[in-house]
């Protein structure tokens, strides 16, 4: 493991390209979240001069939530999501790798959970043709990007599955 990271350097084949797209995902995340925040200077400024950004109060709610959802996989490829230390601590390393393979099978359930539901949820503002208030900006758009991280949220449970259970298996060992 690169300390402090969570990434495996062994990563190779599917393992690797699959951490790369995620990766790749994350980065489009942060461009996601830079246009946010670069538009709501603009609006910031705009309305000083007068001039305000129409609809910047929905695209930052999409943008956000965008942003968010790409960050999801990435943080469980690289075993960045926030953990309560304090509790295992003392615990060894088979069972801290328990723990973690316990944390992806949950993540995977998570994952396909929501990709279900919001598969759902998409469909109905699609149906329904649900749009913003000022912009007019079709809700069922801003959920493909979502599907998508989840998606990759589901492929990153399934690696971090298949890394964790053969740790577990060799008595908590890299």
């Amino acid at each position: 493991m690169a300390a402090g990271t969570g990434l495996r350097e062994g990563r190779s084949g599917l393992a690797g390209a699959a951490a790369a797209v995620i990766t790749g995902w994350a980065l489009l995340g942060g461009v996601a979240l830079l246009a946010v925040v670069v538009m709501n200077v603009v609006s910031v400024v705009g309305a000083i001069f007068g001039h305000p950004f129409p609809g910047d109060f929905e695209m930052t709610e999409i943008g956000v939530a965008v942003a968010a959802f790409a960050f999801l996989p990435y943080c469980q490829m690289t075993d960045a999501n926030v953990t309560a230390d304090i509790f295992t601590q003392n615990a060894s390393p088979r069972w801290i790798a328990i723990f973690k393979l316990a944390a992806s099978v949950v993540a995977l359930l998570f994952a396909l959970l929501l990709l279900w539901r919001m598969s759902v949820g998409m469909s109905d503002q699609r149906e329904y043709g649900y749009e913003t208030a000022i912009l007019q900006f079709p809700i069922w758009v801003a959920f493909i990007p979502i599907l998508i991280s989840l998606a990759l949220l589901a492929v990153a449970s399934v690696l971090t599955l298949a890394e964790t259970g053969a740790r577990a298996a060799g008595g908590g060992r890299e």
